[in-house]
């Protein structure tokens, strides 16, 4: 199980702005993870996310480029289901590359909830469904929500300091 060894996380998200980007294909898993997302975001006191909905998981990193222009943290949340061609790899590595992009380049923290599976099955354990044994949508916001949160307690230093 992947989720082994994962840190237990409590975040205080009040006062945040959040906003959750989420693919549309494979309704069943993206309606556990979008769940998640919600409950973690629900847990930590998040007044407000903006959900926004995209085609697939290719869309996602262009959505949170836009939304992380005025928001403290992004969730992105997608499911790609190996396939008999090439197409699964180019898509994961798109999503990975462009969501890693877009949080170095803007500063702002991307909750990476992308499941990348090799059958439906697996993205089912992974998507807080009942009888789950994973919620990788939960992970994904609870994970933006302590960046978000350290990036913003953290002291700055001018340029010409050091840490």
């Amino acid at each position: 199980m992947s989720g082994h060894g994962a840190p237990t996380v409590q975040v205080d998200g009040r006062g945040l702005r959040v906003a959750v980007v989420a693919a549309s294909w494979h309704e069943q898993v993206m309606d556990g993870l979008l769940a998640g997302a919600q409950r973690s975001l629900d847990d930590a006191g998040v007044a407000d996310a903006t959900v926004v909905r995209v085609p697939g998981s290719f869309e996602l990193p262009v959505a949170a480029a836009r939304l992380a222009a005025d928001h403290d943290a992004v969730v992105a949340l997608g499911v790609v289901v190996r396939g008999g061609t090439p197409h699964f790899d180019y898509v994961c590595q798109a999503a990975t590359i462009g969501l890693t992009e877009v949080s170095v380049r803007t500063g702002v923290p991307v909750g990476f909830g992308v499941l990348t599976c090799d059958d439906d099955q697996q993205a089912l354990d992974r998507a807080g469904l009942p009888g789950s044994s994973e919620d990788k949508g939960y992970e994904a916001a609870t994970a933006a929500l302590a960046t978000a949160r350290t990036l913003r307690d953290a002291p700055r230093h001018t340029s010409g300091e050091h840490a």
